[in-house]
């Protein structure tokens, strides 16, 4: 029993510390963008901080992240999918001098921490042998650094989709013609609900009748295999993608 237990708690921290570390800096870094853009809303407001706490949504960090961590923590004994969102940054795209390049720059800035994030752990993996001081801290080490890499990787590939409200969907209107991109925009006012039927709910139905649809698997296959592959490359070690993966893809 104290076995099962302790598994799930080390599975609730390989679920959540990373997760929380990467949508904070996610969040911090479009704030910071914003800032050296000439906006400083973020800063006025508090919200370039380093602090989850400054960036918790109460539904999309809390409520939601909580109910999926906990059902299935008590069902598979494992944590297989998470899903949820921090408070957005706010930005006044009014004090840039080009305000849809502005945003557009801004939104990047996101994703970008990711994938740097992922890198950063990437290093990590030639120091833990290093530092470890048995095979068993160095296999938790490992699998530590592996969930950080990935969290950050599905964060900012997930939000490269191109829907507004999500980072994708703001660079896309930075990058279309204007009149498309003001009709692209009003996506927003709808944006949340359909990512979450598109990526939830209608595969789900779909599903049901034997058709296979899940555009984030296929973003995370198409996207995110390569970036991990990537950033392991830039770390020096080209190899460790299949090590890490058994070979596997997302």
């Amino acid at each position: 029993m104290n076995g099962h237990l302790t598994g799930m708690i080390y599975s609730f921290l390989l679920a959540v510390v990373p997760t929380v570390i990467a949508i904070t800096l996610h969040e911090a870094a479009h704030g910071y963008a914003a800032w050296a853009l000439g906006d400083d809303t973020a800063k006025r407001m508090g919200r370039l901080s380093l602090n989850p706490l400054a960036h918790v949504d109460r539904m999309g960090t809390i409520i939601l992240p909580g109910f999926l961590l906990i059902s299935q923590l008590l069902t598979v004994g494992r944590v297989v999918f998470m899903f949820g969102w921090a408070k957005p940054v706010p930005v006044n795209a009014m004090r840039f001098a080009d305000p849809r390049r502005g945003m557009m720059l801004v939104a990047a800035a996101g994703p970008a921490m990711n994938f740097v994030l992922a890198w950063l752990g990437a290093l990590a993996l030639w120091l833990i042998p290093q530092l470890a001081s048995s095979p068993a801290m160095m296999g938790r080490a490992l699998s530590f650094v592996l969930y950080f890499m990935l969290a950050n990787i599905v964060l900012g590939t997930f939000n490269l989709l191109p829907i507004p409200p999500l980072d994708g969907g703001r660079i896309v209107v930075g990058l279309l013609p204007l009149p498309m991109a003001r009709a692209w925009a009003r996506l927003e006012r709808a944006g949340l609900l359909v990512v979450l039927l598109a990526v939830f709910l209608l595969p789900s139905a779909l599903r049901e009748f034997g058709i296979h649809f899940d555009p984030v698997r296929a973003l995370l296959g198409w996207v995110g295999e390569p970036i991990l592959r990537a950033v392991l490359w830039l770390a020096g070690d080209p190899q460790a993608g299949a090590i890490l993966l058994g070979d596997d893809d997302f």
